[in-house]
């Protein structure tokens, strides 16, 4: 039988009740994963506008690049906080916050007049996004029982589409009113169209403000370990694989100019990365729901462990397409599985909060890894023993997934014994 979770009670108003996997909350659903599509504008505009904007200010491109940093710095940071705003109020509040960061910051970027406003004005923009992501994936997980795993890999699919819809809008803007007046617009319109979402998203979750967890389904994996030390765990879990992820993620373009393909060549094996990783995402949460998020992830990262194996022996133009291809297909199901396991075996009322830190740790370990592969890179002439730095720390990944799926099989089985006694 499915629980029913009722919205706290206050003076003057009738708590509606809230069925989990119901019609209202796919409608939910829709409604997050648009509000995160649109959201994550920021993680795909400034690598279109990076070769504009640094002619603009003529700063050399690792100076430009500054702003892709400090946006994912703001992106991972901005999780943790917003993932606290939403534990403690809700979604809603916390999307409000995001919406405004968004909207004003990009306007403030279209009007910088020097390269440090403008890299601020991303460091801002990361900290708009990430309630687009970590906060909202945790949100979702308590709308759905039987479809949590599908539920929350569709909504961290949100930025995958972003990557998919926005680059050629931007790039568009670009070609037509230029870089400030583009990011103007995005402000302008991200604001008004995000408004009217979550507007509509708190009309379907009702008038209360703050969320009870006190009905939420329980924990349903017990690993006999403390919530923050499952959080250090997974931490590094999530470092370890995103160091390994970044590899192609950030140099694949630069490997085929390497090889003499192109860039051109490199920016389509992106896309169709990322493609492939929108099938991958929604697929690993279907799989989640039937096995559990701990052998979800586990089966994720031997499989980019594989892949990843694949380009250290081939460098094909045909081979690296197929190759971009598969690892689309084993890596974008990764990320989301940290959340499905936080939600598996942690307190509800703490969901968004775990999922925050641990999606921070993903972003440092994205960046560490983009930036320790150009260092091997300078150090060795080739990529080769970048891409056998990143099997190496892919394999740190798979020994702690491991072990966490060891401890709660045999946890289970003392359960069990114990229940049978």
């Amino acid at each position: 039988m499915v629980q029913t979770v009722h919205a706290p009670n206050h003076p003057g108003q009738t708590s509606a009740s809230f069925t989990p996997d119901s019609r209202q909350a796919w409608v939910r659903l829709l409604l997050a994963l648009a509000t995160g599509s649109i959201g994550s504008v920021g993680m795909w505009a400034v690598v279109v506008v990076i070769p504009v904007v640094q002619a603009e200010f003529a700063a050399s491109r690792g100076a430009v690049s500054l702003a892709f940093t400090l946006m994912m710095f703001g992106f991972g940071l901005g999780g943790v906080i917003a993932g606290k705003i939403t534990d403690r109020f809700g979604i809603v509040p916390a999307m409000a916050i995001s919406i405004a960061f968004l909207g004003i910051a990009n306007v403030l970027a279209g009007l910088s007049t020097q390269l440090w406003q403008f890299v601020s004005a991303y460091f801002l923009i990361g900290l708009g996004t990430s309630a687009t992501f970590a906060p909202l994936m945790a949100e979702a997980s308590h709308w759905f029982e039987r479809y949590r795993g599908l539920a929350v890999t569709i909504v961290a699919s949100g930025n995958y589409v972003a990557g998919t819809i926005w680059p050629p809008i931007v790039s568009y803007g670009l070609n037509t009113v230029g870089w400030r007046t583009t990011h103007i617009g995005i402000g302008l319109v991200c604001a008004s169209l995000m408004a009217v979402l979550v507007l509509v998203l708190r009309a379907q979750m009702g008038d209360d403000k703050v969320r009870n967890h006190a009905n939420a389904p329980p924990p349903r994996v017990d690993l006999k370990l403390s919530t923050n030390t499952l959080t250090v765990l997974l931490s590094i879990a999530s470092i370890s694989c995103c160091v390994a992820m970044a590899m192609p993620q950030v140099h694949i373009v630069a490997y085929c100019g390497d090889l003499g393909y192109g860039v051109a060549r490199g920016a389509e094996m992106l896309s169709l990365m990322m493609a492939c990783g929108i099938v991958s995402r929604i697929g690993s949460g279907y799989l989640a729901d039937k096995i559990g998020g701990i052998r979800t992830l586990l089966l994720g990262s031997l499989a980019q462990g594989f892949a990843l194996v694949f380009y250290l022996f081939f460098d094909s133009l045909t081979s690296l397409y197929l190759i971009s291809a598969m690892f689309g297909l084993f890596q974008g199901g990764i990320v989301p599985s940290y959340a499905i396991i936080v939600r598996e075996a942690m307190p509800a009322s703490e969901a968004a909060t775990r999922v925050g830190i641990v999606i921070f740790a993903s972003v440092v370990g994205m960046s560490f890894g983009g930036w320790v592969s150009g260092i091997i890179f300078d150090a060795t002439g080739s990529y080769g023993a970048a891409f056998a730095n990143g099997v190496a720390w892919n394999a740190l990944n798979v020994g702690i997934v491991l072990t966490l799926l060891i401890r709660s099989r045999m946890n289970t089985t003392r359960a069990g014994t114990s229940f049978a006694t």
